[in-house]
């Protein structure tokens, strides 16, 4: 079986690195030949989220349609083509058009409500072009649908009824917990995302000032870019630090306490809560917003801490960090539900059962 995968960004994007790439090696294990096309290349990648550099952006993206231009030959050749979001960043879905016509079998993988209009502040220029509508279409001309979350896969189910929920998943066997010398001092609490969402963090910036008064700790930012949370206090030492490929599965290690704050917005419940799993895999307590896809995966004090209030949060983030022994056992709990439940083991082959159902019955 031939595979072909269409994703927007290359592998330092998290979508398609967890979504899609980290599953190849299995498939190839299994018989199945895959081949992974990106829109968006890593060079193109590095300046994406960045202000200006629109000379640039022209080019890099001009490269990218010719390169998908050359993946439609590629996807004729192959028995099944894997679209992750969406073949093309902007206009309506050609490609996706193209390759229903020719009557190739599509798999079609949402893991976010881009069906909702939103763009980066460093590139609303292009807003006006994103056509989010043409998620429905997708919906409706692909053969099967996955999603990471059931608020999606209700999403889905109104125009297909072909629908598979598969959580975004973490390779426990890269993402493990390494020991630590359990202390109430010397507290690293951090945050590890990016430049688009980096202002999320900013809706808990009083609660780590009023938590600074009474516990000084380290407040660790990875990949928030040029965003400043604003916090000069006395109590906590910032580190802004620059997300890097190779060094992610180190920073999540380096936490004593993960924090996740999101807004209650609709946008979020299409979310997978990913950062809560990578926390979780690594055995790093983690107090999240309690909303969307963490109410499924936290349970409130066993294996990780919720909130909803500025209290809850300031009391949570405490209470680790004067308790050791909780921050670790909390932690022991987080692993076990990542392995069990949000593991690339776990979730695997629930992919391959269905690549198997095309092959047998041509669905």
């Amino acid at each position: 079986m031939k595979v072909l995968f269409l994703e927007p960004y290359p592998t330092e994007g998290p979508s398609s690195r967890y979504r899609v790439e980290q599953y190849v090696p299995y498939f190839e294990k299994n018989g199945i030949t895959c081949a992974v096309r990106p829109f968006v290349s890593s060079r193109f990648y590095r300046i994406l989220y960045k202000r200006g550099h629109y000379l640039k952006k022209i080019y890099f993206f001009m490269q990218g349609m010719v390169k998908r231009i050359f993946d439609i030959f590629t996807g004729l050749g192959s028995d099944i083509i894997f679209i992750h979001l969406e073949a093309l960043p902007i206009g309506p879905p050609v490609i996706e058009w193209i390759f229903a016509a020719a009557g190739k079998k599509i798999i079609y993988d949402l893991d976010d409500a881009i069906y909702m209009r939103q763009a980066s502040s460093a590139n609303r220029m292009v807003k006006f072009l994103k056509f989010p509508s043409k998620v429905k279409t997708i919906l409706k001309m692909s053969n099967h649908i996955i999603t990471c979350n059931e608020y999606l896969g209700e999403f889905a189910g109104k125009f297909n009824p072909n629908v598979t929920v598969i959580s975004t998943s973490v390779d426990t066997g890269k993402f493990f917990p390494v020991k630590k010398t359990a202390s109430s001092g010397n507290v690293t609490i951090g945050w590890i995302g990016s430049y688009s969402t980096a202002p999320y963090l900013g809706l808990i910036k009083d609660v780590l000032l009023e938590v600074g008064e009474k516990h000084p700790f380290t407040l660790k930012i990875i990949g928030a870019g040029d965003y400043d949370i604003g916090i000069t206090s006395a109590h906590i030492k910032v580190l802004n630090l620059a997300w890097e490929l190779d060094s992610e599965i180190g920073q999540f290690q380096s936490l004593d306490i993960g924090l996740y704050p999101l807004p209650n917005d609709k946008w979020v419940l299409g979310k997978t809560g990913f950062k809560t799993m990578q926390y979780m895999s690594v055995g790093v307590p983690c107090v999240v917003s309690k909303v969307g896809r963490n109410e499924e995966i936290v349970k409130d004090g066993v294996n990780g801490f919720s909130a909803g209030s500025k209290k809850e949060w300031v009391d949570k983030i405490s209470l680790l960090i004067s308790n050791p022994d909780l921050r670790q056992k909390m932690g022991e709990e987080g692993r076990k539900t990542a392995e069990e439940r949000f593991s690339v083991k776990a979730n695997a082959p629930r992919y391959l059962e269905i690549f198997s159902k095309f092959k047998q019955t041509g669905l």
